[in-house]
């Protein structure tokens, strides 16, 4: 059973970092957009992504976070790695949550932020990610 778990915790995992990459990429293209058209299409496309597969992935990514902890909970909750893990997890929610806000703030024709913001946003996960993934498989401490 472990091991299902874990295969669609990955799999999840993808599917919420791939919307995660996309979303603000949209972002950049929406703060960019000089026509009703274009800003109205992005608005769809975000609120979409957003709670049409970005949030659904992060809850099934979650639940099964927690599966794969309930198996082995004292060795887990006593490993350094896990710890930076779940940090990183927690700041990857808020960046989620913010993303959320950010489609309200498009949605309400409220943005104040250039592309350039959004590209340089758009980045932050990156690195969150790297470190989930060296937290995991190299397991540094």
């Amino acid at each position: 059973m472990f091991l299902w778990l874990k295969a669609f915790h990955i799999i999840a995992v993808v599917t919420w970092f791939a919307a995660i990459f996309y979303l603000p990429r949209l972002f950049v293209y929406h703060a960019a957009a000089d026509d009703e058209v274009s800003r109205e299409r992005f608005k769809i496309m975000e609120r979409k992504l957003y709670r049409g597969i970005m949030t659904p992935s992060m809850v099934v990514v979650l639940l099964l976070g927690i599966g794969l902890l309930s198996t082995n909970w004292s060795y887990y909750i006593s490993s350094g790695w896990m710890h930076g893990k779940l940090t990183a997890v927690l700041l990857l929610l808020v960046y989620h949550f913010y993303c959320g806000h950010l489609v309200k703030v498009f949605r309400d024709d409220l943005n104040q932020r250039s592309h350039v913001f959004y590209r340089w946003f758009n980045e932050a996960p990156v690195f969150l990610l790297v470190f989930i993934v060296i937290m995991v498989v190299v397991r540094p401490f």
